[in-house]
């Protein structure tokens, strides 16, 4: 896998050896569950993998921020962000520093 970042194609690698589909069918597949978890964050779902954490789509209100290097107060617009809350699970492990 690649150094310190985890890609699409590791993730396609990992299904070919884990699974024994071919190097296409699993970038297929790989893209395929990318898709799906977007599309339903974009539509306002929450996503939730068991055992790894929740995705969810936040809305935040209108308010004033400030800039930091000028002290000057600006508007900040209203806008969705993207929240991720890890499973206990995904935390011990963490924690743990443990491999799976």
């Amino acid at each position: 896998m690649s150094e310190n970042t985890l890609t699409r194609m590791d993730l396609s690698e990992a299904v070919v050896r884990e699974v024994g589909l071919s190097r296409n069918e699993s970038a297929l597949l790989v893209e395929s569950i990318i898709q799906n978890i977007s599309d339903a964050l974009v539509a306002g779902e929450s996503v939730k993998i068991s055992s790894f954490g929740t995705f969810s789509v936040r809305s935040k209100n209108a308010r004033m921020g400030r800039n930091p290097k000028t002290g000057e107060e600006v508007p900040i617009t209203p806008r969705r962000v993207l929240t991720f809350r890890p499973s206990h699970v995904l935390k011990a492990r963490v924690a743990g520093g443990a491999p799976a």
